[in-house]
């Protein structure tokens, strides 16, 4: 087996930074090479000794370089460890001139060099304890800010209470941690944006709505309570002796509950003569009455409706009523129809058509209360046959001026003999009349219409100056005198 191994080994050892330069490098600082290796003499490397010794600077592989002032990274400790024994001469089995020898005197002097060249620092306590502490420190202090911004809040929503640790700074935003989100007609205590403590109590109501009648008013109201009884409490509503449509221990959920409460009135009633008076939370006025003892007969009603509700104080008084019903036939009035005639002078009408009134029947009723008559009244009615109008002609025909031969006389004085000068004078016969009483047949003979009481006055003195021209004075034989001719 080759020694170039060794012998490499060897130079490298030899070769010392420190000292002077050997004589032969190559031969390890030996002036002349032995004939035998392992019988040279061994020299002990860096050992004061002989003038022209060399420093060994060997180090092992497990030595990094090292900067003054720094242990070496990776070194084994310095010395013997416990229980070991340092070796300072030969190695056992070796022959004192070998290389092995020298290697291992080698080792042990580069070991005490280093010892002596870097000094070993003291590992004192403050010195291992100082890192500790400061990480020690720092966690105390986050400690320390995290455990003074942590709450123990007890949070009560809706009767449901809990405890909880909470980093929130107000009530709002512990409802937003905890998801709990309030409406408007939702109760909060401490209400939204007040500050909280560690040890604080935030209750949450939630609000219901209820469809409340109270006393016949329909309203929508909100409460925070979980049963009726509680509601109406919350609302003021009187409860002792009031009826309520629900049980008053019912829950009321979310969605809320339609109730119906009446409470206890006192109501005044007048019957035959009679008061009573009666504490009643009744839905009606007739249920009031019956409550007071008091039977309503036949056509029997109450001073106010009986379907309206009773108020507190009120008086309601029972009308007894009697009767029955008459039945009476009325006339109905006939229309006048006229119509334009040109026959006939302007100024006179003539009747062509007599009218006719129509009939109705109507149906009364008639009442008796508490013994009072009262009016009729109507209920009924239905025409029994209709009226037929009045037919009446009107003249548009031109006037004559006058009649020659007559118009000089006093037919003035003529007229106030024989009517008194009233144009529609009748005798006690009916057989004449007008001014001038004319007969029906002469009238008509003389071109008149109709009856002479109901042509104008004109047109009767137009007619009997045309009865003068044909026979005189002779139609009126006791006033034909005034006429003066």
């Amino acid at each position: 087996m080759s020694n170039s191994r060794y012998e490499t080994y060897e130079t490298y050892e030899t070769y010392e930074t420190y000292g002077p330069a050997p004589a032969d490098p190559v031969y390890g600082g030996f002036d002349v090479p032995p004939a035998d290796l392992h019988s040279a003499e061994t020299l002990g490397c860096g050992t004061p000794g002989a003038p022209g010794a060399y420093e060994d600077t060997y180090r092992p592989a497990y030595e990094g370089p090292t900067l003054p002032g720094l242990p070496r990274q990776g070194a084994p400790d310095d010395g013997p460890g416990p229980g070991s024994v340092e070796y300072t001469g030969p190695a056992p089995g070796a022959h004192t001139g070998s290389r092995a020898a020298a290697r291992t005197g080698a080792h042990r002097r580069t070991a005490r060099r280093h010892k002596a060249r870097y000094p070993e620092r003291p590992d004192s306590p403050m010195r291992r304890l100082l890192p500790q502490a400061l990480v020690v420190a720092f966690l105390a202090g986050g400690t320390t800010a995290f455990v003074a911004k942590d709450k123990a809040i007890e949070l009560n929503v809706d009767g449901k209470a809990r405890t909880l640790h909470t980093f929130a700074d107000d009530v709002t935003e512990l409802l937003a941690e905890e998801g709990v989100e309030v409406g408007a007609h939702d109760v909060v205590a401490p209400g939204p944006g007040a500050e909280i403590s560690s040890g604080d109590e935030v209750a949450v109501h939630f609000g219901r709505p209820l469809r409340l009648t109270l006393d016949g008013h329909r309203r929508e109201v909100w409460t925070t309570a979980h049963t009726v009884e509680g509601a109406l409490r919350q609302l003021g509503v009187r409860q002792e002796g009031a009826y309520v449509s629900a049980s008053r221990s019912r829950r009321i959920g979310r969605e809320g509950l339609a109730l119906d409460v009446r409470t206890e009135r006192t109501v005044t009633v007048m019957a035959d003569g009679r008061a009573r008076t009666v504490r009643t939370n009744a839905a009606t006025v007739r249920e009031a009455v019956e409550e007071a003892g008091i039977t309503l007969h036949g056509q029997d009603t109450t001073s106010v409706p009986q379907g309206s509700f009773p108020r507190d104080g009120q008086t309601v008084t029972v009308l007894r009523i009697t009767g029955g019903k008459e039945v009476r036939e009325e006339p109905i009035p006939f229309q006048v129809r006229r119509t334009e005639d040109p026959d006939l002078f302007r100024g006179t009408e003539v009747v062509e058509r007599a009218g006719e009134p129509g009939l109705r029947r109507v149906t009364f009723a008639l009442r008796t209360v508490n013994g009072v008559k009262q009016k009729p009244r109507r209920i009924r009615s239905e025409v029994v046959r209709e009226p037929r109008p009045q037919v009446v002609k009107v003249g548009t025909k031109q006037r004559p001026a006058s009649v020659r031969g007559a118009d000089h006389l006093d037919w003035q004085g003529l007229a106030a003999c024989e009517s008194g000068g009233r144009p529609d004078a009748v005798d006690s016969s009916g057989t004449y009349g007008g001014l001038y009483q004319f007969d029906t047949r002469t009238w008509q003979a003389l071109g008149g219409s109709g009856r002479p009481q109901d042509a104008p006055a004109a047109e009767q003195t137009y007619r009997a100056k045309k009865l003068y021209v044909r026979r005189g004075a002779s139609p009126w034989p006791h006033c034909g005198a005034r006429l003066g001719g």
